[in-house]
């Protein structure tokens, strides 16, 4: 099975990407991230991340992937702690001081090496692996073949990018933004001076700014090199592109998996809705089948990408952003004289949780029919479930107040979820 890992500047971006269908979403935290720009969330908020993430069967992947000062690294540990006790699912990395330290506290918290560790051929794949790394997401700049190399010959899990913004410098190593503005790209405060106009011939032209990259039309090929994770980048981007950009990416994904390469083939209305959400000047596959070349650039860079497609925006915002994933639930409700009230619900995957009350009252006038009681417990409201499959077992000779059925729904529905966010915590 394909990964498929989407970006989260914020909790709300986390919740989109969720939501459109990611397998896993990496996000970073107030502190030593590399895009110390985007809205990071707070400790309980990216707490509440995880669990929203883990309600879904979605992992979440902390960035703590700059370059550490001596001064602060001893910090990390004490950092990643509450992170760790929530279950976050894997750290993002580049610092191999940050490894050694993060290998001797948290001994089974997976480990992945950032793309700027700069892993380019099996020696460094298999470097990292013996230092505890479970995954490498290699320089960008390598081609499918040498991609299908460390993969084979490392067996170490791949992750590579397939659509967003790149970089001009090798592999995210760039010292420009430090050297002229003194805002360091490894430190999480890159200034993007690749996307600055610059003169030359008497003519003022992007001259550093690259095409994003969009891999969707060779996902079986992506897929035969052995990549195990594709990765979306935009942490620095809205809710609604996060959400896009994850739903389209999802439907042809399952596409490629259910029929196979053959027939498989991308509709030009979502090559559009891609665009829509952002592209600067067309799109490239980046180096996967070429070296490099002058049709990556974005010389014609778009400026009125912006505001271009309301409609797309609304329906994103509705669909994705502003909504509330349902989980399917199954569950029974017992309502029978001879027995205790017990109410039941029961998510695929996870504990049932369940609820008990007293004996129901004998019916004087009207006794509660099938209908009845169907009909206030299938309310899920702005809970996160809905109901699949509800058995309802009453002998038709019963009566419960109304509220009281609310109430178990209530306490039953709260939790199973409090079951579900649970089952992936730590206990140090």
């Amino acid at each position: 099975m394909i990964e498929l890992l989407a970006p989260a500047g914020s909790y709300e971006s986390l919740a989109a990407a969720v939501n459109a269908g990611a397998d896993a979403v990496y996000m970073g935290g107030t502190r030593f991230g590399a895009r110390a720009y985007a809205d990071n969330p707070e400790q309980d908020r990216f707490i509440d991340g995880i669990k929203y993430a883990h309600r879904y069967g979605a992992k979440v992947y902390m960035t703590v992937n700059t370059l550490f000062k001596p001064a602060e690294i001893h910090e990390l540990a004490e950092y990643i702690k509450p992170y760790y006790c929530a279950g976050v699912d894997a750290l993002i990395v580049q610092d191999l001081g940050a490894v050694k330290i993060l290998r001797e506290n948290y001994p089974d918290l997976p480990l992945h090496a950032s793309t700027q560790m700069t892993a380019v051929n099996v020696y460094s794949a298999n470097y990292l692996k013996r230092l505890g790394i479970s995954r490498v997401v290699p320089a960008r700049e390598l081609s499918l073949a040498e991609i299908k190399k460390i993969k084979e010959e490392s067996g170490i899990e791949v992750e590579t990018f397939v659509h967003g913004a790149l970089c001009y410098c090798y592999s995210g190593q760039c010292l420009m933004s430090s050297l002229i503005g003194g805002r360091s790209g490894n430190r999480g405060r890159c200034a993007q001076p690749c996307r600055l106009e610059y003169e030359i011939h008497g003519r003022t032209l992007p001259l550093l700014s690259l095409k994003d990259l969009c891999s969707i039309d060779i996902i079986p090929v992506l897929a035969e090199a052995g990549i195990d994770s594709f990765k979306i980048e935009g942490r620095m981007k809205s809710p609604r592109y996060t959400a896009g950009v994850t739903a389209v990416w999802r439907k042809y994904i399952d596409l490629y998996e259910k029929y196979g390469k053959e027939d498989y083939r991308v509709d030009n209305e979502d090559r559009k809705m891609l665009s829509d959400l952002y592209d600067r000047g067309g799109f490239t596959e980046g180096y996967y089948h070429k070296h490099n070349g002058p049709a990556m650039m974005a010389w014609d860079e778009r400026k009125d990408r912006f505001g271009m497609n309301e409609e797309l925006y609304a329906y994103l915002d509705d669909r994705y952003v502003n909504s509330i994933k349902k989980i399917p639930i199954k569950g029974v409700i017992t309502i029978r004289q001879d027995r205790s009230i017990q109410l039941s619900a029961i998510a695929d995957g996870h504990k049932p949780a369940a609820v008990k009350a007293g004996k129901p009252d004998k019916a004087k006038n009207r006794a509660l029919t099938e209908n009845d009681i169907r009909k206030q417990i299938e309310k899920t409201g702005g809970t996160c479930f809905e109901w699949k499959d509800l058995t309802v077992d009453t002998d038709g000779d019963s009566f419960v107040p109304m509220g009281a059925l609310n109430e178990m729904r209530r306490t039953v529905l709260a939790a199973l979820q409090e079951e579900i966010e649970h089952e992936s915590e730590r206990i140090m």
